[in-house]
């Protein structure tokens, strides 16, 4: 059996049920019932039982959602950051602190916060995207981010010579920018009092240069 739409000059088309049978060697159909003036979402409850599906009741909810978690924007920066190679520039596969500094990277890009908000945006019990889980991170906390700032830092010469293997040539002029940040507390050796772009007067800052060509 099947429901078929016969049209039906300037009316609405017909909605029938029907049902093939064979009579010798040809192949026939009779209508068994009129549907027309069922409601559409009858007509399409049944056409769904004729092909082997099932049917919600009206107002019954067929999923139970236990969790929702923003994914659009971790599939856009992590796809474009796996997409130039920056996962392999930054470390080996399977490597932890390459993946959590990878985190830390994509989730600046989509919802900039301190490394304790970034723990709790990246763990699992506390997460604000799918970022964690697409990275396999499992539970996350701020020392373990600090730890892999570490080990950025002492993969930084390798890393600087991976991105001028691959775009820089000889004699190419590189510009940069110059900015700034202030820094809270007396504790940074890389702070120094001097010119804030922030405008927090009596502030130590440090300064950094960004590429820009």
């Amino acid at each position: 059996m099947y429901i078929e739409a016969v049209p039906n000059r300037n009316s609405p088309p017909a909605i029938l049920l029907r049902e093939s049978y064979r009579e010798g060697r040809a192949v026939k159909k009779r209508t068994l019932l009129n549907l027309s003036d069922w409601p559409s979402e009858l007509v399409d409850g049944l056409r769904a039982l004729l092909k082997g599906g099932a049917v919600v009741p009206a107002g019954q909810n067929p999923f139970t959602i236990t969790r929702s978690l923003p994914h659009g924007a971790v599939a856009a920066v992590l796809g474009m950051a796996r997409a130039i190679g920056l996962d392999r520039v930054l470390g080996p596969r399977g490597n932890r602190c390459r993946d959590l500094v990878l985190a830390m990277i994509v989730n600046r890009v989509i919802a900039p916060a301190s490394k304790l908000a970034t723990a709790k945006a990246l763990d699992p019990e506390t997460a604000a995207s799918s970022l964690g889980a697409e990275l396999e991170l499992g539970p996350v906390d701020e020392d373990e981010l600090y730890a892999a700032l570490d080990w950025l830092r002492e993969r930084q010469p390798a890393i600087e010579a991976t991105l001028a293997k691959r775009h820089l040539q000889g004699g190419m002029l590189v510009l940069y920018d110059v900015s700034s940040r202030y820094v809270e507390g007396r504790c940074c050796p890389l702070a120094a009092r001097g010119y804030s772009r922030d405008g927090k007067k009596g502030k130590a800052q440090i300064v950094h240069g960004l590429p820009s060509q």
